[in-house]
């Protein structure tokens, strides 16, 4: 890996790596040990000029990259007009006009259903007010969430989580109330013996019998579903589960959320993973690539949903700020004139090209997954048992040759790929021989 020459600006990496110790707690873990000066593309130089190729984009909030240029014109255009001013007090043109745009690329299968949208700062802060607005426009409590599944870290979106380790467990007893959890397919590692339809007929089934026994279709307000579970590992359901649960959903008038949070904004070969699945949803949440860098998250969905809810009920100081607003605005424009869904699809290609190869060389990776550009590789001991392997020692030396992966799953065991869309082959394949240096060791 080169490395690049160049004036050093602010502290050496040692340096801000003991500030850190001092200052920040422990609590906030971290995924390498890389200090980060300066980033570009697809790229990231350390206060020393090392260069890395960056396979995490911000844990997939740079779609477009770092520093897109179109982005950043759009930012610093906004930046001279005014910078904060609260939609709470008066209102702006970013504002509405984002809320504009998400209507016109709203995943509806219904030409004239009519959405509106609230802005929020993460994407965790949007999965709450989703949440708030299915319990007041349906009277009903309860929510339906997976197993396996991430939604965020305040107090509600954390107990939506269904993945009590790690961001759960030291919070187990302070979690609210009415937030059930439901199997979820995982076709590596099923609960029988299935595949493709008959395995999502088998979660549809225990969905139901939920529905059937603990929990009264009357008393659920709203199922929140991600398309393809992020942090859970990218682990893809049976194409019929999503319409099926839908269709349960329509039924029985409970809102369908879509968390399109990771997966969202040409993440997946599609603006939204799930329209590969035909899926209108009732409310659709968002956030990371949305802002291409900058905070913010999004609820967007039907109309009649937000018209239940009074003045004062949403809200947020720097809820949709003008500087995100115009970032997010520009972004959505990037990815429609480049083609960014269709190079998504290029470039998982490649992915799952590479890491096929390498799973026919390699006996540890026991499954390749993923739709698009998120694509992930499962490490096993022994592919009979599916034991879990460690990955934390490739990640490190992946790290140490000049490249930034992350891991995920139920058991860690996942490592995944979170490309900017607008990395170049070049880069790509690059960072792939890294990747496949580091597992065979």
């Amino acid at each position: 890996m080169a490395t690049v020459t160049r004036e050093r600006t602010g502290l050496a990496s040692d340096a801000v790596r003991e500030l850190r110790e001092r200052f920040v707690p422990r609590g906030l873990s971290v995924g390498t040990p890389v200090v980060v000066a300066r980033a570009v593309g697809s790229e990231v130089w350390d206060p020393e000029g090392k260069r890395y190729l960056d396979f995490v984009a911000g844990i997939g909030a740079l779609n477009l990259g770092h520093q897109h240029p179109d982005v950043t014109a759009a930012v610093r255009e906004q930046l001279e007009r005014y910078t904060h001013v609260s939609a709470q007090v008066v209102t702006y043109e970013p504002y509405v006009r984002l809320a504009q745009e998400l209507d016109r690329i709203y995943p509806r299968g219904d030409a004239a259903l009519a959405t509106k949208s609230v802005f929020a700062n993460s994407g965790a802060e949007a999965v709450e007010n989703s949440m708030k607005i299915a319990r007041v426009a349906t009277g009903r409590e309860w929510i339906i969430a997976f197993q396996n599944s991430f939604h965020g870290r305040t107090y509600a979106a954390m107990t939506a989580t269904g993945k009590t380790k790690n961001s759960r467990m030291a919070f187990m007893r302070t979690t609210t109330p009415n937030i059930a959890h439901l199997p979820y397919p995982y076709p590596y590692r099923p609960l029988a013996p299935l595949e493709g339809d008959d395995l999502a007929e088998l979660y549809v089934r225990l969905f139901e019998q939920a529905l059937d026994t603990n929990l009264a279709p009357e008393h659920v307000a709203a199922v929140i579903i991600e398309p393809i579970q992020g942090e859970g590992g990218f682990i893809v359901p049976p194409a019929r589960f999503l319409k099926r649960i839908a269709a349960i959903c329509r039924r029985h008038d409970i809102l369908f959320i879509a968390d399109e949070i990771q997966t969202g904004m040409a993440r997946t070969g599609r603006m939204f993973a799930i329209e590969h699945s035909g899926v209108t949803p009732d409310l659709l949440v968002t956030s990371k690539s949305l802002g291409a860098g900058f905070p913010i998250g999004a609820v967007t969905g039907r109309a009649d949903l937000f018209d239940a809810l009074g003045p004062g009920t949403l809200g947020s100081t720097f809820g949709g700020h003008p500087i995100a607003c115009a970032a997010a605005i520009k972004t959505i424009e990037v990815i429609e004139r480049d083609g960014l869904a269709a190079r998504a699809t290029a470039i998982g290609a490649t992915l799952r090209r590479r890491f096929e190869a390498m799973a026919k060389s390699q006996a540890g990776i026991g499954e390749v997954r993923g739709v698009g550009a998120m694509q992930a590789i499962e490490l096993v001991q022994d592919r009979t048992t599916k034991k879990p392997a460690p990955v934390d020692a490739i990640i490190k030396r992946a790290c140490e040759r000049g490249l930034l992966v992350l891991r995920a799953g139920l058991y860690s065991n996942v490592i995944r790929t979170l490309v900017p869309l607008t990395i170049t082959d070049a880069q790509l394949e690059e960072g792939l021989d890294i990747l496949e240096g580091s597992i065979d060791g």
